[in-house]
């Protein structure tokens, strides 16, 4: 588990983010900096990605020929 002291770099703004205690994979926060939306995908290395919001269903991305 992470601690107090455990810092991650946003790939948005690249500005680094103090990461609260018992962070977990998974766990989802916005860059204070930048406002991006991020997903925490690594413990060890601590690491940050952009958080990626399912589409509702009821949305159709692919063309229908």
């Amino acid at each position: 588990m992470a601690t107090a002291t455990t810092v991650a770099t946003c790939p948005d703004c690249g500005r680094k983010i103090a990461l609260r205690p018992q962070i977990q994979v998974g766990d989802e926060m916005i860059c204070p900096h930048c406002e991006t939306e991020l997903e925490v995908v690594s413990l060890d290395p601590p690491e940050l990605d952009w958080s990626w919001i399912e589409p509702a269903d009821d949305e159709n991305w692919e063309d229908e020929d």
